[in-house]
């Protein structure tokens, strides 16, 4: 089905069921800079689509009417939300919106990496999305900033606002990335999964999700 048609139906889904109080509003943000050949692209969205369907996480989901959103970036004018705003009221949500994410096509190519906007994107989106007691960022990425605002500077928003900055690394050798988000990325009450190479991507980004809707908060 195209990729619209998922969006659309994604929609009319949300509308035919009661909506209830939601738990965390969650962007999941995906790193399509020129560092990511489409061999990596592959292993990210399958292993992120492959995360949603993870029969714990998606329990978790469902009961805490989690909202989930998609957003690939990578240079200066590079940020796109793939995915709209979407709670995940029933187990049918989960599995179409893990399907719509496996369809997703490439955003960017031949791009920079500027997380400094990609977070400034992902802060301005919660403007259009639901109510929900936690507002978390899945940062991730495989490479340092070339290019961009600082990046300390938009964490500082996120903390202003109320907003939670976990990073997913995506490592070749190394711990490079792991520490350029430990050190600039994350919000104080944030965390940074690593994943050894794409091809790891798939165990870390489960593990990351399970880790932010299953914390516990005031």
């Amino acid at each position: 089905m195209h990729l619209m048609l998922w969006r659309a139906f994604l929609i009319c889904l949300c509308l035919a069921q009661p909506v209830h109080a939601c738990r965390t509003a969650l962007i999941l943000t995906m790193d399509v800079s020129q560092s990511v050949d489409p061999g990596e692209y592959r292993l990210q969205i399958d292993g992120l689509a492959a995360a949603l369907r993870d029969p714990e996480i998606a329990e978790i989901l469902v009961r805490d009417q989690v909202a989930l959103s998609v957003i690939q970036w990578s240079g200066v004018d590079a940020q796109e939300v793939s995915l709209d705003w979407t709670q995940m009221v029933s187990p049918s949500h989960v599995h179409l919106f893990a399907s719509a994410v496996e369809r997703l096509p490439r955003a960017f190519v031949m791009s920079n990496t500027a997380p400094a906007e990609a977070l400034r994107h992902a802060l301005r989106h919660f403007d259009s999305g639901p109510n929900c007691a936690r507002r978390v960022i899945d940062m991730s990425g495989d490479g340092t900033p070339n290019a961009g605002g600082e990046v300390r500077q938009m964490r500082r928003a996120a903390e202003r606002s109320g907003v939670t900055v976990n990073g997913l690394a995506i490592e070749g050798l190394g711990r490079a990335i792991t520490n350029f988000y430990q050190r600039n990325v994350i919000t104080a009450d944030g965390f940074v999964e690593t994943a050894r190479g794409h091809r790891d991507y798939a165990r870390a980004i489960r593990r990351k999700i399970l880790r932010e809707i299953s914390s516990v908060f005031g």
